[in-house]
């Protein structure tokens, strides 16, 4: 069942979701939100920090998988019910076709593809001013749904 006009409230996540090192590295979440059949999403900002680069002022390829990890992982939080929410990455592919450079603006989204009882499948995209593709990512994660557990009677 669909949870057309029933958004899980994840406010306290945006920003570094979290984790320190996304605001470290440079990058906040500011939207997020579920479409359609259970397809949750999160948008963002990317202004790497120095942290985040080489010493030639190019973002580390790990730096874009953090960033596009957390971003699936946010996009798939929002779209599951209660308690619910995801366990591990179980897989996850990452590509950079451009550098990112310290000192320019970059967009992130996360999106679910699809929401499965057990797992879940993702994607994720760090893009330029231009809308040009960065790096994309897709990933496969496993769900921890406690709200589905059988219940014993008292």
């Amino acid at each position: 069942m669909g949870m057309t006009g029933r958004i899980k409230d994840m406010d306290r996540w945006l920003g570094d979701g979290g984790m320190e090192l996304i605001g470290t590295v440079g990058a906040s979440f500011d939207a997020y939100g579920v479409d359609g059949e259970d397809l949750g999403w999160v948008d963002g900002t990317f202004a790497p920090a120095r942290a985040a680069c080489n010493p030639h002022g190019i973002v580390q390829a790990g730096v874009h998988g953090l960033l596009l990890d957390a971003a699936m992982n946010f996009a798939i939080n929002a779209a599951l019910p209660g308690r619910s929410r995801t366990r591990a990455t179980l897989e996850m592919k990452v590509e950079t076709m451009r550098p990112a450079l310290l000192g320019e603006s970059y967009r992130l989204r996360g999106e679910v593809v699809r929401l499965a009882r057990q797992v879940a499948y993702a994607e994720g995209t760090v893009t330029d001013g231009d809308g040009r593709m960065v790096s994309r990512s897709t990933g496969t994660f496993l769900l921890h749904r406690p709200d589905d557990a059988p219940t014993t009677p008292a």
